[in-house]
């Protein structure tokens, strides 16, 4: 959800973002796929990726989400951990609470990078 409301709202000039995951599904759950249909981001095609130290040498910035011990060493590279739910299992009100909250901070984030896409209207 992070990645793609990152790439919803950034310059694609300055900034994208790509989602990948310590332990990831085999596919997008279909709770985060409505949640993300009804705000119109559809993640139908999109499949979960591994994240491995060859795309963490990639970045800038390494988001990562509550993943605790597991989460990837990084030296070197700006990270920061955003506790947050996982959405799986949860009942769609809270998934959406969830996603909300991601494209919130995502919306911080892409400011602070000053890297915002002025001509998209945020809803």
């Amino acid at each position: 959800m992070a990645a793609a409301f990152f790439n919803r709202y950034a310059d694609d000039r300055l900034a994208s973002a790509i989602s990948a995951g310590t332990e990831p599904a085999d596919r997008v759950h279909d709770c985060v796929i409505k949640a993300m249909s009804d705000v119109g981001i559809n993640l139908g095609g999109s499949l979960p990726q591994l994240l491995t130290s060859d795309l963490i040498h990639e970045t800038d910035l390494l988001i990562t989400m509550g993943c605790g011990e597991s989460c990837p060493v990084a030296p070197g590279i700006r990270r920061e951990d955003w506790p947050l739910a996982d959405p799986k299992g949860k009942r769609d009100s809270e998934v959406c609470e969830i996603r909300d909250e991601i494209k919130t901070r995502v919306l911080r984030l892409l400011h602070e990078l000053n890297v915002l896409d002025k001509s998209i209207s945020i809803r």
